[in-house]
This record gives structure tokens, C-alpha cells and sequence, in this order.
């Protein structure tokens, strides 16, 4: 059975670290399992993502910016996530399209609607199955880190602001997501998540 799980939140919130926990568990289960992430999880996505994120790279126009991120999953979603799914596997992604509206869109002030739309239709709308939501503040996931790529180094009120938006996304349509505070236990938010992607996968 097919199944596309994904895992939002701000940086340092500890997706990668559950969405390797939950394809570990998958697999275990006897599932085929396609882990992934944006940006640059694809041949050209992987241009993207340096450019993207390189300090170097320097200011980007956040229309720009936006329109790259667009570019990045476009081509993931069809060189990855389309051809596991159909496949009959589960796909596990580390960020989708609530990333770009949340950081392109609330964060640098773009038209949250506008950002939207363009981020679903470079997935051809594309939807998850379930979007694991790590909610983290900002002094505690970002503000942690020492050594931060362009989008980290965009301040707190950036990410304040990318925070306050991914919470309302997922207050506006609670049956698609699952919300859990990213400073619990490690093993206690791999034991929640894993309950929730059960029961959609029918197990026990």
C-alpha cells in the first residue's frame, strides 16, 4: 500500500531524526520505503539546494527564491515521490509544500495564497497522507544552531513568523496533520507518530 508521510516544522526541530526513526520502523514492518527531502533530493534539485542555501550565494529576490524552491519540487515530485508512490511504496519526506508557503510565503512576506498556489501546482497537487508537524521555538531549534545556511541566517522574526504560519496550516485543517511539541522525548514522538502512520496503513 502506498502512503506519503511528511514532516514539517521549523530547522532544528528534529525532522530528519523521525522521519529516520519512522522509515526504520517501516521497513521493520515489512514496507518498502522511499526516504526523501527538499530542497535536493533529485539531480537538479541538488543545483537548487546549493544555491539556495549556500551563504555565498548571497540576497535572493524572495520572488526568486520562491520560484526556485517551486523549480526544486517540481522535479522531485515527479523524479521521486510520483514514481515510489506508484511503485505501491511508502514515501517518507523530510519538508514538502507547507515549507514553502510557511517560508516563502509568511516568511519573507510574499502572498501566503499566492506561494500556495504555485507550490501546489509545481507538485501537480499532489497531497500527503499525513504531515507530522514538529513545533519547536525558535530559541530551541534554529536559534541552537551554531553553524546556519542563507534561509537559518534570516533572523527571528523570520522565524517567528515561519512558525506562527506552519501552526495556523495545521489548526486550518487538523484531519491531515499531527501536531507534536519537537522537545518531547525522542522515542516518545517516534511511538506517536508511528500510531498515527498505522492506522492509516490499516496495522494493528
Amino acid at each position: 500500500m502506498s502512503l506519503f508521510i511528511v514532516f514539517e516544522g521549523g530547522d532544528g526541530a528534529g525532522k530528519s531524526t523521525q522521519a529516520g526513526l519512522l522509515a526504520d520502523w517501516l521497513e521493520g514492518v515489512g514496507c518498502t520505503v522511499t526516504r526523501t527531502f527538499q530542497p535536493g533530493h533529485s539531480r537538479i534539485g541538488a543545483v537548487l539546494r546549493q544555491l539556495l542555501l549556500d551563504p555565498a550565494s548571497g540576497p535572493l529576490s524572495p520572488r526568486a527564491e520562491a520560484l526556485l524552491y517551486a523549480a526544486d519540487k517540481a522535479q522531485h515530485a515527479d523524479e521521486v515521490i510520483r514514481p515510489a508512490l506508484a511503485r505501491g511504496e511508502v514515501v517518507v519526506s523530510d519538508r514538502y509544500v507547507d515549507s514553502m508557503i510557511a517560508y516563502q510565503g509568511a516568511g519573507r512576506r510574499l502572498d501566503p495564497d499566492e506561494v500556495a498556489k504555485l507550490a501546489w501546482w509545481a507538485v501537480g497537487a499532489l497531497p500527503p497522507d499525513l504531515t507530522v508537524l514538529l513545533d519547536a521555538a525558535v530559541e530551541d531549534g534554529v536559534g541552537a544552531k551554531t553553524d546556519r545556511d542563507r534561509l537559518e541566517q534570516a533572523g527571528e522574526a523570520f522565524h517567528e513568523r515561519v512558525r506562527s504560519f506552519f501552526l495556523a496550516l495545521a489548526a486550518a485543517a487538523p484531519e491531515r496533520y499531527l501536531v507534536l511539541p519537537a522537545r518531547r522525548p525522542v522515542a516518545e514522538l517516534a511511538a506517536a507518530v508511528r500510531t498515527q502512520v498505522a492506522a492509516r496503513l490499516g496495522a494493528p
